[in-house]
């Protein structure tokens, strides 16, 4: 067979680690590549379409022992032909998804979550409104359950909209934590994003890998940051200086003026107890996108938006495409083309 890469759908099941509960359940993890089926025959693609899903791996997020098949993902991506480290992609991988703190974070934030907290604030809401209007004379009436609950269902709606938009963009605890493996596949046409689904009682992650070659967005990005660098500069500014992230460094103290201070201290314990002293730490705001060459720059951004960029490509949120854009037989924007429109447009903020 000439290349693995295939259009279409083909599904093969891998049991995943079992997880260490009472009823010692497993989710397996899924993998498939895309074919073509025309009349009747496979027509294998040598080159896989931008936007293609390759390869998806799922995990699940119930239970903390189970992680994402390692061992097949090296597999399949050796076929795929992308000689990577296996060391240092699967610690990429770890550090981004794989954490204990960040699946919590991903299972707070999940649409199941969400849509149970929106149940909860609708029966709250009607209670309150509710109870507030039988306190007047009109709220005997039996149209005012009827007001009540009109009220309180678009309220929620209301809440249940600004949410999803708020899902539709950048999430830097999840999507940004994904940069620095996307930075290595990246140069080997893949890219990586993170979704989450529910499966009956199982809250699963799925690891998703999509074919998607950067040069040609990767030129015209470069482009259109040139061009706002001589028109709107003030503009590109302002939107670049919203890519940042707040981060925890320790403070290193000036060795010369610890020596002093050292020196005026007395001990007050005997010498042979050792004081365990907590680093001086401080907050400091790190811009994902510092200035520099229109290249370097898009470069970056190429690389920071690709997990939200396959996050939204496979649930199907993304906006609706432009012309000019760089994704054969799709209706759905390039990954170029979603950063100048949600990140690089000085007009509105994204």
């Amino acid at each position: 067979m000439d290349s693995p890469a295939r259009r279409g759908n083909f599904s093969m099941a891998h049991k995943s680690q079992e997880c260490e509960t009472e009823n010692n359940v497993s989710y397996p993890s899924i993998l498939y590549s895309k074919r073509e089926v025309k009349e009747g025959s496979l027509q294998w693609v040598k080159e896989p379409l931008n936007g293609q899903v390759l390869m998806v791996l799922s995990m699940d997020n119930n239970c903390s022992a189970t992680s994402f098949d390692m061992e097949l993902c090296a597999e399949k991506l050796k076929s795929l032909g992308v000689q990577v480290a296996e060391d240092q992609w699967r610690r990429l991988i770890q550090d981004a998804v794989l954490k204990p703190e960040v699946r919590r974070y991903m299972f707070y934030n999940s649409r199941v979550l969400q849509i149970a907290m929106a149940m909860v604030f609708y029966v709250s809401l009607w209670t309150n409104i509710y109870s507030t209007v039988q306190l007047w004379s009109f709220g005997r009436y039996w149209g005012t359950s009827v007001l009540v609950t009109l009220a309180a269902v678009a309220i929620t709606v209301a809440v249940i909209l600004v949410i999803d938009h708020h899902q539709r963009k950048i999430n830097l605890n999840t999507d940004v934590r994904l940069a620095a493996a996307n930075e290595i596949f990246i140069k080997h046409s893949l890219i990586l994003g993170v979704t989450d689904v529910l499966d009956g009682p199982h809250y699963i992650l799925q690891l998703w890998f999509v074919h998607f070659s950067p040069q040609l967005c990767l030129q015209s990005l470069s482009a259109h940051i040139m061009d706002l660098q001589r028109t709107r500069e003030s503009g590109l500014q302002q939107s670049l200086d919203q890519l940042c992230v707040v981060m925890e460094v320790v403070v290193q103290p000036d060795p010369d003026l610890e020596e002093e201070a050292s020196r005026e201290e007395s001990p007050l314990l005997s010498s042979g107890v050792n004081l365990n002293k907590k680093p001086v730490t401080c907050k400091e705001l790190l811009r994902l996108v510092p200035e520099g060459p229109p290249e370097v720059m898009a470069q970056q951004l190429l690389v920071i938006f690709s997990g939200c960029y396959v996050r939204l490509l496979v649930t199907g949120r993304l906006p609706r495409a432009v012309a000019g854009g760089h994704l054969e037989h799709s209706n759905v924007p390039c990954l170029c083309q979603f950063i100048k429109t949600t990140v690089l447009n000085t007009h509105k903020c994204w």
